[in-house]
């Protein structure tokens, strides 16, 4: 092989099972979409995946076949389903009887309630057999029954292509109805649609008033026609106005209805089932006093013997007015944060880009064929690489949760989180510091939103003297209105600014941030706070994600300091600072010595316990007072000799940083075994947990903390008997990291055993609120088995070294692709494909092999590879 070549790669590689392939069947139909995994009838309860652009909103695709939670109306609204909201399929055999079904698998239990089943149209008949297949984006429901003459398949989905956030943040929902005849005869059919007009409502307050719904058509390559669903009552500022369509690429066969009939006794749904049963058509009915009227949309064909065809739906809104989460940067909060309606508008960035919900039907049915392309590119990558199961399923399927409520984006393009969502509000406003500190999933795929939540963090938050606001208030002329530090989360952006200025190899972003990041570090010095006598160690009121205030040197935040300090020396020594990068050096080195000298119990790192005494010791901004300890001189809520879960979170970090190690690298590897000695419990059934459950019974965990020591104070910090993902699976990457692999695995597993389609759902991994951020830790595993590592700066780029022929996935935020790596007698082989953007390479290094450098920087564009042999 040469040294170095770039040749075109026409496409990637389809990942599909034989069985999926025998059922494609016709060449109208013949992509097959990614399965990575597959859930029988017993594991659809709980299903819910989200379809819906980043800052957008979702509908969720339920395990049957139902669209349910639809949080499409600028806040969360789990368990919101608009009455009368169903697809349903009528089929007529050329010489047999017609049947109608919804296109839903059976109910679940339980079926009782005081008026009988509650469940959403709960009087429809369904299929009797039904499984669900994912690959997220990609959901499938797979729909059969004896009495219904073709098989069906639901394909359900919403682009998502790393590094290109706009394609990815489009709201639609686009579903796609696969009809085979494995009949000798003809069969017609017909798939309807059906959706209440329910625009002024959020599924939590708001009426609807005076909404209407028109039939319209958009002409051109890809035909659109369907139902565009206004309002002409609901208040033009309220939170909850906008617009949504329902709409088809079908040519032929339409039908709708811009209202259904209104009449008593339960005869409106009677009427509507009568008039679609009889021949797959919709006739017009009036819509007389309805201010939320019914949307029913039919597309019709005929399926020749033997062969399938697809009518694909597209159901999308545009809901402009978001609220801010702290009415004029205080006063109201509903739940940490979610606002009252009146609160001020902020917007939202979709908006800006699409004039109403017909206009983001049309310009995705357009783009559709190359949206799905490049949608399939980025799966069946990721699918094909050589990774456990586990760990593809983690990390893809928490990316859903940029899609969620969790996460928006102002007009300005600007990147905004909640840590979670409750059911009808928030969780914890703010973009909170030290919950998004965790996640590694935004940085690695679309690189332009992480950066534009550092330079909230950095150019909005943080004030001249370094305190940054571990909470950001909006409107961003009060985003200094928390005035609260927190030590984790103000450490932890350091690394992250860190890594996203690594990532991009922009040196304006860290030339423009950087006096604030200095600031930011030096911050920890200032009389009263972190580490006010500059020994390199933590001792000071520290606030953490902990929800309290630590007192005295402790591993959790001292390792994040370390890190920092790292973070803050490169960068400083790379803009010719190099005062401030040796006093960096300086306070690194004493730090870590002198918390393996002191802090390392043989074990693990134990927090020592330091009363401040009083609160003139402290800093102004360092103690939230309403939530740690009351008696400072002897405070309760700490770590103490503990065995924390998290207690390595900044070695986490670091190694995703390449910032090499914190501490004494055996003592590190040491305390990891540890953690999983003591904090991992294979069944969960005598154990005594005073919190928030997220893991029962059998389920296996790793616990917060522990203390096989002794010596646990009266009141710990308050979630050490709790279970929760996002902790778990920084502590299991870092095993991981650590080449402790079965350990790391046992523990992600764990995870996703737990999150089975029957406990509870796939997509929806918890914490304080559903979709919590914290839980994008697991795209760091994905980094961690394939040893990658970019710098944008040096136009380098690392993985780690083959034992067989190994096939990873890679992204940098701006351009991804794959890297297969094949050992050879005198090193390896390599070869990098760019699937989507431009990379530019100097240097590829293959861990414990040897690197490959090249005079002048390769320049691999999309559909290209660079194939070389890295020399021992």
């Amino acid at each position: 092989m040469d040294d170095y070549s770039i040749v075109y790669r026409p496409s990637s590689i389809v990942v599909c099972s034989h069985t999926e392939v025998e059922n494609r069947m016709s060449s109208k139909h013949a992509r097959c979409w990614p399965i990575l995994t597959r859930y029988d009838q017993d594991h659809l309860a709980r299903i819910a995946l989200p379809l819906g652009g980043i800052g957008t909103g979702t509908v969720s695709l339920g395990g049957r076949g139902n669209l349910h939670d639809w949080e499409i109306v600028n806040r969360p609204a789990k368990g919101f389903t608009p009455p009368n909201s169903f697809f349903a399929l009528w089929t007529h055999p050329q010489d047999g009887a017609t049947v109608t079904r919804a296109l839903e698998g059976a109910l679940h239990p339980h079926y009782e309630g005081s008026s009988g089943s509650t469940a959403a149209n709960h009087g429809l008949p369904r299929f009797r057999s039904c499984s669900f297949a994912a690959a997220y984006p990609f959901g499938q429901v797979l729909l059969a029954d004896p009495d219904v003459p073709l098989d069906v398949r639901i394909e359900a989905f919403n682009p998502l292509i790393p590094a290109d956030a706009d394609s990815s943040s489009i709201p639609v929902a686009i579903l796609r109805f696969v009809l085979s005849n494995p009949s000798a005869q003809p069969i017609a059919a017909a798939v309807c649609g059906s959706v209440q007009n329910f625009i002024g409502m959020d599924g939590s307050s708001g009426a609807a008033s005076r909404n209407v719904n028109r039939f319209r058509r958009a002409e051109g390559a890809v035909p659109l026609q369907g139902l565009a669903l206004s309002s002409e009552g609901v208040d033009l500022d309220a939170e909850q106005f906008g617009t949504m369509a329902l709409a088809t690429t079908a040519r032929e066969g339409v039908s709708y209805r811009t209202a259904w009939a209104q009449l008593s006794w339960g005869n409106t749904l009677l009427d509507f089932w009568d008039d679609f049963s009889d021949d797959g058509e919709l006739e017009q009915r009036e819509r007389g006093d309805a201010d939320a009227p019914i949307a029913s949309l039919a597309a019709k064909v005929i399926i020749p013997a033997y062969a399938t065809e697809a009518i694909t739906f597209l159901l999308s809104w545009h809901f402009p007015n978001r609220q801010s989460w702290t009415p004029g940067g205080k006063g109201v909060w509903l739940g940490m944060g979610a606002c009252e309606n009146g609160a001020p508008t902020i917007g939202n960035y979709y908006a800006t880009r699409y004039s109403d919900a017909w206009d983001a039907a049309a310009r995705t049915a357009a783009a559709l064929p190359e949206l799905e392309e490049q949608t399939l590119r980025f799966v069946e990558a990721f699918c094909a690489s050589d990774l456990p199961e586990v760990v593809k399923e983690a990390a893809l399927y928490n990316l859903s949760t940029l899609r969620t409520q969790t996460c928006f984006r102002t007009p300005d393009g600007r990147f905004w989180g909640w840590e979670g969502c409750h059911d009808q509000h928030g969780s914890c406003y703010g973009s909170c510091t030290h919950v998004w500190n965790y996640e590694q999933a935004t940085a690695f795929l679309f690189g332009d939103l992480a950066r534009s939540m550092r330079e909230i963090e950095f150019a909005q938050a943080t004030r001249d003297d370094g305190l940054m606001n571990f909470r950001v208030h909006l409107p961003l002329e009060h985003a200094l209105g928390w005035g609260l530090a927190a030590a984790d989360g103000q450490m932890g952006c350091i690394m992250k600014m860190y890594r996203d200025w690594q990532l991009a190899g922009d040196d304006q972003m860290l030339r423009e941030l950087w006096p604030r990041v200095r600031a930011a570090l030096e911050f920890c010095w200032v009389p009263g706070g972190w580490d006010a006598d500059r020994d390199g160690v933590m001792e000071g009121c520290q606030h953490n994600t902990m929800d309290v205030e630590y007192y005295g040197p402790n591993p959790q935040m001292g390792f994040w300091y370390l890190g920092a300090l790292r973070a803050g020396e490169e960068m400083a020594r790379y803009l010719g600072e190099d005062d401030f990068a040796a006093t960096c050096r300086d306070l690194f080195e004493r730090g870590g010595r002198w918390s393996d000298q002191h802090l390392f119990n043989g074990d693990y790192y134990e927090h020592e316990i330091r009363p401040p005494g009083v609160g003139a010791a402290i800093a102004p901004g360092l103690r939230h007072h309403s939530m740690g300890a009351s008696d400072l001189s002897d405070p309760d809520l700490q770590l103490g000799a503990g065995c924390l879960v998290d207690q390595l979170v900044g070695q986490y970090m670091a190694h995703v940083c390449g910032l090499g190690y914190l501490a004494e690298p055996g003592r590190i590897q040491r305390t990891l075994q540890s953690i999983m000695r003591y904090n991992f419990k294979p069944s969960l059934y005598g154990h005594f947990n005073h919190m928030r459950s997220f893991a029962l019974n059998d389920e296996s965990a790793l616990l917060m903390a522990t203390y096989p020591k002794g010596r646990r104070p009266t009141r710990p910090f308050p979630y050490f008997t709790e279970v929760m993902t996002g902790f778990e699976y920084s502590a299991a990457v870092h095993m991981l990291y650590e080449g402790q692999v079965d350990a790391g695995l046992r523990c992600i597993g764990a995870i996703r055993a737990r999150y089975d389609g029957k406990r509870r759902s796939p997509f929806d991994e918890a914490e304080c609120g559903h979709h919590y951020a914290r839980a994008m830790a697991s795209w760091a595993a994905v980094l961690a088995l394939s040893g990658f590592h970019y710098s944008g700066v040096d136009r380098s780029m690392t993985f780690a070294a083959p034992e067989q022929r190994v096939q990873a996935f890679w992204s940098n935020g701006y351009a991804w692709g794959t890297c297969t790596r094949t050992p050879a007698p005198d090193g390896a082989d390599v070869e990098l494909t760019v699937l989507h953007g431009t990379l530019a390479l100097r240097r590829l290094t293959i861990t414990g092999v040897g690197v490959a450098e090249f005079e002048t920087p390769r320049v691999i564009g999309a559909g290209e590879r660079l194939a070389v042999r890295v020399l021992r």
